[in-house]
């Protein structure tokens, strides 16, 4: 689905990833085009499935009280049943399949360390997880997630 885009478009979506509230007019201003053609390009952009959403990212301060990364190695033919069990869980907030020595890096979203633990020990007991490595994320020093 991957779409060609301009230098404009670049752009634009760089402005939006800094701040998805900048002023249509701000970003008109700052890539040098007319107010009307930057609310063409952010619609068309829209329409493709280039902008997916937008959304809110707090403040470390209230973010849940424990975030961590999860490192999951597993049996080859289990990956399709370990994927189905995660997304049953709401507290998984992303799901990278990545190569190296584990296969899955996961970020869990908790309340607290014992709802980690308990998420840690299902995920530990699903069908050919072979191991798990799991790191509390303490604070975010560099963020420049688009959300």
């Amino acid at each position: 689905m991957k779409t060609n885009l301009d230098e404009i478009d670049n752009k634009i979506l760089a402005l939006l990833m800094d701040d998805a509230r900048t002023p249509v007019s701000t970003v008109a201003k700052q890539v040098g085009i007319a107010r009307t053609t930057a609310i063409a390009r952010i619609d068309a952009m829209e329409k493709r499935g280039v902008i997916a959403g937008y959304g809110v990212r707090l403040h470390q301060e209230y973010q849940p009280a424990v975030r961590a990364y999860v490192g999951i190695s597993i049996d080859p033919r289990s990956s399709a049943a370990l994927v189905a069990l995660l997304q049953k869980m709401p507290e998984v907030e992303t799901l990278c399949a990545v190569s190296g020595t584990i296969d899955y890096m996961l970020t869990l979203c908790c309340q607290s360390t014992g709802q980690l633990d308990r998420l840690l020990d299902q995920i530990g007991a699903a069908e050919g997880v072979r191991q798990t490595a799991t790191s509390i994320i303490l604070t975010k020093r560099i963020d420049r997630s688009p959300i």
